[in-house]
């Protein structure tokens, strides 16, 4: 664990947040101001980084921590008058016991218990789980070393991750893995804490939205322990989403002050530099809250209008230099792994829209049934699960009644949040039933879990405040049935979302369990060692904290021809880019054959310039052959 560079993500954040937020008025509350100026400030990260890596300003941890520290040092200093004996610092009176703070310490509560769910999950396999982490482990690599998000052309594919696919996710874990020396651990660790502080700021959101505190921290827990919100996958969509929390946050903030528009814009141009699906999705549920909201007060909202328009202009920083690359398609190659292919731009802008909107698209999409709703299981998917849970979904069922009866209350203005809660609930379930009611059109159904978590769980404190009143009428205590409500939820929902998340995950395209414990020998190496699987892609070795190097066509030309090299050629090409050990297994055999793979074998065992370390009599199985580069 690298303890500086938790520190790091925390001043980054907290001093960017301050500085976009320094113009405007803030919230009272000590500890509303400050952790929603983390989650604005990790709402800048993304679109920061794609500005300085358009004007050519290296992605680095320093320029990062001077841009961070800017703000803050100022204001301190000038508030002063740059007279160092007379600098006081705030001295807010935190042990004063307020309502509004016990609501925020619940909150911490359920952040850290978030916190261990996700960061003991994601430690209790020693690999990188599924295909997405591997790839983006490979981005981040890259942006560490290279200081930048360039590299990847038409001519030269290095992961799936890299351009035109927006860099926001990997210039963040870049950035933090180049204070930390594993990559293993900076994605799982910062992946589960970006997780776990959405709770925060998704408390702090619904508390503007509804006006309510308790509603804004019930919600919170439901949020917490419902199936279908973000597990501890490692992919971009763990930031995106997390990211719509401190945006509409924002938004509602704008009724404060009308400068809450421009830290509303720049978080928004991140979403858009993030993930391509789930910002589209953003959109529709933007467009929503605007058209809701100015209905509702009888005003065009031109601030919320504004935001979205400007932060979708930031984000053609990166996408106006970027759309040409989308006329390239990725085609498998036996002997290069991956390569880019040219196609019409035309048909392939066509093509791309008629697979992105498919109702069937989504490599897990199906259709889904009442019982994937109500039962929450605990054995489930792991990049997106499915599930609500039987008393969440009585929950729901109990808001929707509470609403038909209030329905005349709804047109007051202060009731507008739980219209267009309504609304953002209608489409997100249209969303993951695409392929269920054979709509026309889809986006990636089994993604839309995630974002339907956010509705369900604002309205089920909806559905609590009906049950509490009903249980007034019928002098019931209220504690009694907010504690049965509690216990339900976490038996129904929280235990199953507890043990999906802390369960032994899949890894992806390693041939066999044995060829995964082959490769997890070279975590007894030091960190950064230099490993080149010869015919397995670089990820293979990058995801376990080893270093090769993809990006490099030495390195792929190297990989392609080292079947027809000569030992001492291989040799004197590894020596001379530092690598001191090679790696050979079954991935050979598919991309050579399986007898120029047994005889390049024996040739590379029996010769003096490799030594065998991996297997020996006392490690099985054989799943790969590990040899030190002499």
């Amino acid at each position: 664990m690298s303890f500086i560079t938790i520190l790091l993500f925390f001043i980054y954040t907290w001093g960017i947040g301050f500085a976009l937020t320094s113009f405007v008025k803030n919230s009272e509350n000590f500890f509303e101001r400050n952790l929603m100026r983390i989650g604005i400030g990790l709402g800048v990260i993304p679109i920061l980084g794609v500005f300085l890596n358009l004007v050519h300003i290296p992605l680095h941890w320093i320029v990062f921590l001077i841009l961070s520290i800017s703000a803050p040092a100022y204001f301190l200093f000038k508030k002063n008058k740059l007279n160092f004996n007379k600098i006081r610092f705030p001295k807010p009176n935190l042990l004063k016991i307020k309502k509004s703070n016990l609501y925020i310490l619940a909150v911490f509560l359920l952040f850290f218990i978030l916190l261990y769910v996700m960061v003991k999950g994601s430690f209790a396999y020693p690999w990188l789980e599924d295909g997405d982490p591997w790839s983006h482990a490979v981005s981040a690599k890259y942006i560490a070393i290279k200081h930048t998000a360039y590299g990847q052309t038409p001519d030269f594919y290095i992961t799936h991750y890299m351009a035109p696919y927006p860099p926001g996710y990997p210039i963040l874990m870049g950035l933090l893995h180049q204070t930390s020396a594993s990559i293993y651990w900076t994605l799982k660790f910062f992946n589960a804490l970006i997780i776990s502080l959405g709770i925060i700021f998704f408390y702090f959101f619904v508390k503007e939205f509804t006006q309510n505190k308790s509603k804004a921290l019930f919600s919170a827990f439901v949020l917490t322990c419902i199936p279908c919100f973000l597990s501890h996958f490692i992919w971009s969509h763990s930031l995106v989403v997390i990211l719509f929390f401190p945006t509409f946050y924002c938004l509602e903030m704008i009724k404060h002050d009308k400068k809450w528009a421009y830290a509303a814009t720049v978080v928004m141009g991140s979403i858009f530099v993030t993930q391509p699906s789930q910002s589209i999705k953003f959109v529709v549920l933007l467009g929503i809250y605007f058209i809701i909201k100015s209905l509702s007060e009888k005003k065009f909202q031109k601030h919320v209008f504004f935001a979205g328009l400007g932060g979708l202009a930031l984000s053609f920083m990166w996408w106006y230099n970027n759309l040409g690359m989308l006329k390239y398609g990725i085609r498998k190659s036996q002997a290069t792994g991956e390569v880019l292919t040219k196609t019409g731009f035309f048909n392939k802008i066509i093509s791309t829209i008629q697979k992105t909107f498919n109702p069937n698209s989504g490599t897990a999409t199906r259709a889904y049934s009442f019982n994937d709703f109500f039962v929450a299981k605990p054995q489930n998917m792991i990049n997106n699960p499915i599930g609500v849970g039987i008393v969440l979904s009585l929950l729901l069922f109990i808001a929707l009644i509470y609403v038909i009866i209030k329905y005349k209350s709804l047109i007051k203005k202060e009731n507008h949040w739980i219209i267009i809660t309504l609304a953002w609930l209608v489409f997100t379930f249209l969303g993951i039933n695409s392929m269920t009611f054979n709509l026309p059109v889809g986006l990636y159904a089994f993604r839309f879990w995630m974002l339907f978590a956010i509705p369900v769980s604002i309205l089920a404190s909806l559905g609590l405040e009906f049950l509490i009143q009903i249980s007034k009428k019928i002098k019931i205590s209220s504690s009694i049935i907010v504690i049965i409500i509690i216990i339900g939820i976490l038996m129904t929902s929280g235990y199953q979302r507890y043990k999906v998340n802390t369960a032994i995950w899949p890894f992806q395209d390693f041939t066999s369990m044995d060829e995964m414990q082959s490769y997890l020998w070279l975590k007894n190496l030091p960190v950064n060692t230099k490993v080149l699987p010869l015919c397995f892609r670089d990820f293979s070795v990058i995801g376990l904290d080893k270093m090769s190097y993809r990006w490099e066509p030495a390195i792929r030309e190297f990989k392609d021809a080292s079947i027809n090299k000569t030992t001492g050629q291989m040799h004197t090409f590894l020596k001379r880019w530092g690598y001191e050990y090679i790696v050979i297994d079954a991935h050979c055999i598919k991309k050579f054959g399986e007898n120029e793979t047994n005889a390049k074998l024996q040739e590379i065992a029996s010769s003096p310039y490799f030594q065998i370390v991996y297997p020996t009599q006392e490690t099985q199985p054989k799943g790969a052959f590990i040899f030190k580069v002499v």
